[in-house]
């Protein structure tokens, strides 16, 4: 009976295949500016095929949140598991190892542990001053740039104040570029064809070697400038296109903690202040719909070269928007705020194995909870570095979407010499405003209640101090914020 039973197990292992039982690759794919709204997320209007068929394949999040709306610091939350408060950046123009010297990223950390990282396109913030992290990666990391402009006449061959700053140049005197571009060219003639090109060229060489491969690709569409070929913008009839349907402040909300046109109105015609006229809030939508549908192609090619491959079966694939995205809902723009439109992302896990295709579930999720969530499907350790790993793993959700792992969600944005730090919960989001090592008698607040005021038109801070009050004790058990470093 026990030789039936060694000869059972050695052909099981054998049918299996040799890599049954290896690590599983990891393919990172991030995008810049993408909020959670597209076909899988309900905007069925939106044209998302590919993000679609990779909701189909795995568990979509609905209640999953940045831990800052800004590029750099979020970035720095996915890649460390830190919170912008834990190491104190805040800001686009600080480096995380100015704060933490000797921390160790999520690549880095794999890179330890023998996997072969690799970088394509925007992972870490580069520019405005920001720049990669060479120790992440075991082969140089591949940049693409984020604002660029295909036709001449677009920008007359001047360098525009965006495009400088990306490129860590002074931005002084230098003209505005056009918020968009609409050009008859193939898709490689902007950086996310390119980044997609090339991951391709890289899952081709990684499938065949040796080590598991942890491959982050960052797509940088739907930032601005919304510059992708034209057959995307044919896609939408801007007449049809949803718009805004509550554009002012939520009332009661501090006027600091309200963001307008900063970002945006670095680029033409957008005007320096509000209001944006209604022609213009229509072209500027219809141009992120464009880009997010061109970026929805190129990830595409990827799904399908990973297919054609053979490595879906062993490779955990994650979707990840760094913050969502304002337009024009309560007259405000991009990101930079504390509110649902900014702090929610869309973030998709397929994990062969472990979740199950098509699942979805309501369990808050933060974008610290990533690095624990990839090393534990990856049966590595937690590192013990300087750095604190603020969340928690995610793999009993993935394992069973009712499951839940926390109660809330935690995030922060700095605006008026004050720190915004909230706490999201399935109902309620309380924000806290107070200058940092200032008393909390200072604080000013803001309440939301999503299942009574979805939009948050109102703030109600004042008239549910039952509910900030228990809010606001979940808030202090995460202790002080670290100052800036500056």
């Amino acid at each position: 009976m026990l030789r039936i039973v060694l000869v059972c197990a050695f052909a099981c292992v054998a049918w299996l295949g040799p890599s049954a039982f290896a690590q599983p690759n990891v393919l990172l794919i991030l995008v810049d500016d993408l909020k959670p709204s597209f076909g899988a997320y309900g905007d069925r209007w939106v044209h998302s095929p590919n993000l679609d068929r990779l909701a189909r394949r795995g568990l979509r999040f609905e209640l999953a949140y940045c831990n800052q709306a800004v590029c750099a610091p979020s970035r720095n939350n996915l890649l460390l598991g830190s919170r912008s408060t834990s190491i104190g950046v805040y800001s686009l123009g600080v480096f995380f190892r100015r704060a933490v010297p000797e921390a160790v990223t999520l690549p880095q950390h794999f890179k330890r542990h023998g996997y072969l990282t690799a970088g394509i396109g925007k992972v870490f913030h580069i520019g405005h001053g920001n720049h990669d992290d060479p120790l992440s990666w075991s082969v140089p990391f591949h940049p693409e740039k984020v604002v660029e402009y295909a036709l001449p006449e677009s920008t007359g061959g001047a360098l525009t104040r965006e495009e400088a700053l990306f490129a860590n140049r002074s931005a002084r005197g230098l003209p505005r570029g056009p918020a968009w571009e609409r050009a008859d060219l193939p898709d490689e003639a902007y950086a996310d064809g390119r980044i997609a090109a090339e991951a391709i060229r890289r899952l081709r060489a990684y499938a065949t070697q040796p080590r598991p491969f942890f491959l982050a690709v960052g797509f940088v569409k739907p930032h601005l400038p919304f510059c992708v070929p034209e057959r995307y913008w044919k896609l939408y009839d801007p007449q049809r296109l949803p718009l805004p349907t509550v554009v002012e402040p939520p009332r009661g909300a501090p006027r600091y903690a309200v963001k307008r046109l900063g970002e945006l109105n670095q680029y033409r015609p957008v005007p320096p202040e509000p209001p944006v006229p209604q022609w213009l809030v229509r072209q500027l939508i219809h141009g992120y719909y464009a880009a997010i549908s061109y970026v929805d192609a190129q990830i595409g090619k990827v799904l399908d070269e990973l297919d054609r491959l053979d490595l879906a079966q062993r490779t955990i694939v994650v979707l990840w928007g760094d913050h969502g995205y304002h337009l024009g809902d309560h007259g405000m723009w991009t990101k930079h705020t504390n509110y649902e439109q900014a702090t929610r992302i869309p973030l998709i896990i397929v994990a062969p194995g472990v979740t199950r295709a098509g699942t979805v579930t309501r369990s808050l999720a933060e974008t610290v909870d990533l690095y624990p969530t990839l090393c534990e499907l990856a049966e590595l350790p937690i590192p013990s570095g300087p750095q604190p790993i603020d969340g928690v793993s995610l793999v009993p959700v993935l394992r069973d979407p009712r499951r839940s792992v926390k109660d809330h969600v935690y995030h922060c944005y700095p605006r008026g010499g004050r720190l915004g730090r909230a706490i999201r919960t399935a109902r309620y989001r309380l924000v806290q405003w107070r200058a940092f090592g200032a008393p909390e008698h200072t604080a000013e607040y803001e309440l939301y209640d999503y299942v009574m005021d979805p939009l948050e038109t109102e703030n109600l801070a004042t008239q549910r101090p039952d509910v900030v009050a228990a809010l606001l004790r979940r808030l202090r058990a995460h202790g002080e914020p670290r100052r800036p470093v500056r």
